[in-house]
């Protein structure tokens, strides 16, 4: 009934909504859950992570909220080419990575023992989006499965574009000393 309902097209361009609602949960609780429970994360995380997560803790919702605009824009076109032209390699790249960023989120939960600013979307959005895209594009012969894996190398071209996101917005809003309760941690 699904599959009669959407268009492939639509189901594609559902990506950016699904990206945004995903990360959105990270922006808005990124800043005070660090905030809330830094000492207990600290105590659980390894010492030799220490100081790349406390790098990490002081980062603003509003600098987050930078990457993410980085990562959306970079998206649009790479969808609009999926979408309307049937590109699928970078589409399929960006898609693999997020639903193994899942599992990614799923395994910080369980770690911390805990719920962690993103996972609930993962599971209730992410996931069962990146499902059905993969089984739609399998379903409807626009591509095999060799596709998916060929693409997730180029996948990791997300990562210097997260870093370049996150420097980003550090450069553009610079976390003030009386915002940065970590700072000093």
């Amino acid at each position: 009934m699904l599959d009669s309902a959407i268009s492939v097209p639509s189901l594609i361009w559902l990506f950016l909504v699904a990206f945004m609602l995903h990360d959105f949960e990270e922006i808005i609780r990124i800043e005070p859950w660090f905030r809330r429970h830094h000492r207990r994360i600290f105590s659980k995380v390894p010492a030799r992570f220490h100081k790349d997560l406390q790098s990490f803790s002081r980062m603003t919702s509003s600098q987050f909220a930078v990457a993410v605009c980085i990562e959306f824009i970079i998206f649009i076109p790479v969808t609009y080419l999926a979408a309307e032209k049937g590109m699928y390699l970078m589409f399929l790249a960006f898609n693999a990575v997020l639903l193994l960023h899942v599992f990614m989120h799923i395994g910080q939960a369980l770690f911390v023992n805990m719920l962690v600013p993103g996972v609930t979307t993962a599971v209730f959005i992410t996931l069962p989006y990146s499902l059905y895209l993969f089984y739609r594009l399998l379903h409807e012969q626009l591509i095999e499965w060799s596709d998916i894996w060929i693409s997730i190398p180029f996948g990791l071209t997300l990562i210097p574009i997260i870093l370049f996101g996150h420097k980003t917005g550090e450069k553009l809003i610079p976390a003030s000393s009386s915002t940065n309760h970590l700072h000093k941690m």
